[in-house]
């Protein structure tokens, strides 16, 4: 489908571009979205008529989200999830999850505004992309913790998804000395056992 491009899109171009995309992108996203207009004669004499109201309108949302960004630039949001020892979460860091985040600390971004190819699983600090507007992205941490306190160690710059080499010797220690008491519990009752036999 041959379209006209009412702001920019990614990689499609700009303003007044016009450009040829699947049917279904433009029916589903580009033309809902009011991102488009279909390359028609009438459309064309619209959008020229039209043409700097919808420039203008382009560059006031344009600085609307350039504020938010000098606003949100090197922000990072804490959240606490329950993970296994490996660091696996149990669920998952979602960009609702981020969105929500952002906005109880006083920043408007919709769910759609953050770039979040997969959902967060692992325990760390993540970059992720927020793309405010088709010219405007900023990136935020998000740290994601099972506590407060590894949050804190975490945002210091402490890896806590992989155990030193002290924890791994201090874990097969642990686990020896148990495996040491099991056996040493288990020998009287297999020889007072035997006695009865």
């Amino acid at each position: 489908m041959h379209v006209i491009l009412l702001e920019r899109v990614g990689r499609l171009g700009t303003i007044g571009d016009e450009v040829n995309v699947r049917d279904g992108y433009a029916r589903n996203f580009l033309l809902p979205q009011g991102k488009a207009l279909r390359a028609t004669a009438a459309n064309r004499t619209k959008f020229e008529a039209e043409r700097t109201v919808i420039e203008k309108r382009n560059e006031e949302r344009r600085d609307a989200a350039a504020g938010i960004a000098q606003g949100l630039n090197g922000t990072t949001v804490i959240m606490i999830r329950q993970a296994g020892e490996t660091g696996q979460l149990y669920g998952s860091v979602s960009s609702r999850d981020i969105s929500e985040a952002l906005a109880a600390k006083g920043f408007d971004v919709a769910r759609s505004q953050v770039d979040l190819a997969l959902p967060i699983k692992t325990v760390g600090v993540h970059s992720v992309a927020l793309n405010l507007h088709a010219e405007v992205e900023v990136r935020v941490q998000v740290n994601v913790a099972r506590s407060d306190d590894e949050a804190e160690r975490q945002a210091k710059g402490e890896d806590l998804t992989v155990l030193s080499f002290e924890d791994e010797e201090e874990v097969a220690e642990t686990a020896e000395a148990e495996a040491t008491e099991g056996e040493a519990a288990t020998e009287p009752a297999e020889e007072a056992a035997g006695d009865d036999a």
